[in-house]
């Protein structure tokens, strides 16, 4: 049996926000905007809404086994920008235009938001420590984890073109100061007893995709050399954890109330990553066609754990569970099945207003993971 994380079945993060956490928000901070309110609040009041709501959902997680234990990111507007706003002189806009969208498969889409470097990025205080400390105190039976947007976000979002040339005429300083701000947030997230972080990210996935590729390009970057810079930082972000925390990187391909980002298979970035990244598992999207196939997993080392996204957060349907244990079998053609865990895709609720399932369709997904992964390993 797995004592430490990550587990053979475990989640990805954010869980769908009950109704009234989700009217609070906005009787206390305004209406659904998506300009507004990307940043960490401090509103008492709902500050103490959320505490009640983030002690029922952790008795949702634990109700159903789950070991891997998460608030539900119940205190964020959406899954990135509480931490990456509230970094010196680094904003998020919906005004610009990026280039890129999300889609769903009627065709809709939606912006990509564009993020704003206007000058030299520093820490400004830990942003998950209070939250982390709230979670820890009422999680009982798991293992209280937090999740983060990985580095690389900041530079996709932005593009060259949106980071200040002078405060960052060369952008390995740019890097420098983002690996010192989050080096910091690790710190205090470790002072605090946090020994299990995710890292999660929308970027590798858009490197395995032609489309965002010729962006890339056209931005003036070359994407195997955003692998390397991308897998650089957080190696050294990671660099002076404690011996006991388990860092793990969830990569998808987008989930916005249902809608996605990008597609293609993991061949483009495995081997370096799996490999070169110090990180001790990868949460990898494969609940689609969009995935590509298990082929990749041929790349992963022994000792690294690939925890395969087979469940899907962007529908209700229940997945069947002959049918993930026959994917498991197929991706263990590839790897040892002592290598492989099961989770979602991504998580329940990437903003606040959620995708769309109910409370009910998430818990009997979770309790689905429980289920198989005590089926396939004999432990979850």
């Amino acid at each position: 049996m797995r004592l430490n994380p990550p587990f053979r079945a475990d989640h990805v993060g954010s869980l769908k926000r009950p109704p009234e956490l989700q009217q609070a928000r906005e009787r206390l901070l305004g209406p659904h905007d998506a300009s507004h309110n990307l940043g960490p609040h401090d509103n008492a009041e709902l500050r103490a809404i959320e505490d009640a709501a983030i002690a029922d959902v952790v008795k949702l997680q634990e109700s159903v086994g789950m070991r891997a234990v998460t608030d539900g990111e119940f205190r964020r507007r959406n899954w990135w920008s509480d931490f990456i706003v509230a970094l010196e002189n680094v904003d998020g806009t919906y005004a610009g235009s990026s280039g890129m969208t999300f889609t769903d498969a009627h065709g809709h889409t939606i912006a990509m938001p564009t993020i704003i470097v206007s000058g030299k990025i520093a820490w400004t205080g830990s942003v998950h420590r209070r939250g982390f400390e709230h979670l820890k105190r009422v999680t009982k039976f798991g293992t209280p984890k937090v999740t983060m947007p990985a580095p690389q976000m900041i530079y996709y979002y932005a593009g060259r073109e949106n980071v200040s040339r002078a405060a960052y005429p060369d952008l390995r300083g740019f890097w420098d100061d983002v690996v010192a701000a989050y080096r910091s947030e690790v710190m205090a997230l470790a002072e605090a007893g946090c020994r299990y972080i995710q890292f999660d990210e929308v970027v590798t996935a858009c490197l395995c995709d032609e489309r965002h590729r010729t962006l890339c390009r056209k931005r003036g970057d070359e994407p195997d050399a955003l692998l390397d810079t991308y897998i650089d930082a957080m190696n050294r972000i990671v660099a002076d954890r404690p011996a006991d925390m388990a860092i793990t990187h969830h990569i998808c391909r987008g989930n916005l109330e249902g809608t996605w980002l990008a597609e293609g298979g993991f061949d483009p970035v495995a081997e370096k990553l799996f490999n070169d990244s110090t990180a001790d598992a990868f949460f990898l999207e494969y609940d689609t066609p969009r995935a590509g196939g298990f082929e990749p997993l041929r790349f992963l080392p022994k000792g690294k754990l690939a925890v395969l996204g087979l469940v899907s957060t962007k529908t209700p349907a229940l997945e069947q569970k002959s049918a993930l244990k026959r994917r498991l079998d197929d991706a263990a053609k590839f790897t040892p099945l002592d290598r492989l865990g099961i989770t979602p895709q991504c998580g329940f609720s990437s903003t606040y207003r959620g995708n769309p399932v109910t409370v009910e369709d998430e818990k009997k997904k979770l309790e689905l993971l429980v289920q198989v992964a005590d089926e396939v390993w004999g432990e979850h």
